[in-house]
């Protein structure tokens, strides 16, 4: 395979993992934000920092408020992180790839594309924003499941693995560093208990795994017992174990692969040694940010091993 269709498919499927992700984000923080008490140190800015984009948004916007912010994140095309952005490029990297790509998954992502284009002031709008989010979420798993239906396991479903699965583990990452300032920016009383609650109870729906939570743990939601799971639980697809072995599995079927290989099992000794229990504390944010920075570290060893020449 030629290192650059190896690469567009990387990128594909970082994209659409990026959009489903980001739609799932703004749906549970619009609900969030309105079961907080007010008063609480926490509001629709934070999803530009999580998205680690202040930058950029102080470009353009000079309010921090809930239409800018959700307008910056679903449909600012100046923003390569948007939804209307990332599904842009999904469209471009599969339209150049699509010798290796099921038919029908091009048609889906069309459709996709159709819709977001003709629907995307719905979003920004909060009367029918939860209908928008809820069609584009909908629709990337329509995507991917056509592609887990149809596509040979061969090089080009190991690229889509990477990146899908490289995007996931950052997210939950971010995800995780979401809840865990909003705890620490609680105050400390009778009403501390619930808040808790409902913050990481949130921060489980954005991944999808508050029933499998339940069910695994057979426990009530509990700040360190949501954050262990999401980084150790290696049968839940959004957890960062489970990442890290999905994406060591992928290295492990390519070709030239000792470099990839050894970089990923050198950060699962370094970070995912299940024997770490943390508190929500500052050194819990810095590990975060250390795990962020390791997966960065990846993405740049498999485009160096991958994506600079054919392989």
């Amino acid at each position: 395979m030629l290192s650059r269709v190896a690469e567009r498919l990387y990128w594909a499927s970082r994209y659409l993992e990026r959009i489903e992700n980001t739609a799932r984000l703004v749906d549970v923080y619009d609900k969030l934000l309105f079961d907080l008490p007010r008063g609480v140190d926490f509001d629709w800015y934070q999803l530009v920092t999580i998205n680690s984009a202040e930058v950029l948004f102080g470009d353009r916007y000079k309010i921090q408020d809930e239409r800018n912010v959700v307008k910056f994140l679903l449909g600012d095309t100046t923003n390569p992180a948007s939804v209307q952005a990332c599904l842009q490029c999904v469209r471009e990297n599969v339209r150049t790839t699509r010798d290796v790509i099921p038919a029908d998954a091009w048609e889906l992502i069309n459709e996709l594309h159709r819709f977001v284009e003709d629907n995307i002031q719905q979003g920004i709008n909060r009367s029918k924003r939860f209908e928008f989010l809820q069609g584009v979420i909908k629709g990337c798993q329509q995507i991917n499941g056509l592609l887990h239906t149809m596509m040979p396991r061969d090089a080009a479903w190991e690229f889509m693995q990477l990146g899908r699965k490289l995007e996931r583990a950052d997210m939950t990452t971010r995800l995780l560093d979401a809840g865990c300032t909003a705890h620490m920016h609680l105050a400390d009383d009778d009403t501390a208990v619930n808040q808790h609650q409902l913050i990481w109870g949130n921060v489980l729906r954005s991944l999808g795994a508050h029933s499998s939570y339940l069910r695994t743990t057979r426990a009530t939601v509990s700040s360190t017992q949501v954050v262990n799971y999401l980084l150790y639980d290696r049968s839940y697809p959004a957890a960062i174990s489970h990442c890290f072995d999905k994406i060591l599995d992928a290295c492990q079927h390519l070709p030239n692969n000792k470099g990839p290989v050894q970089k990923v099992r050198k950060a699962q000794k370094t970070f995912l040694r299940a024997d770490h229990q943390h508190q929500i504390d500052q050194a819990l944010r810095e590990y975060l940010n250390e795990l962020q920075l390791e997966l960065a570290s990846g993405h740049g060893t498999i485009a160096t091993q991958w994506f600079s020449n054919h392989y």
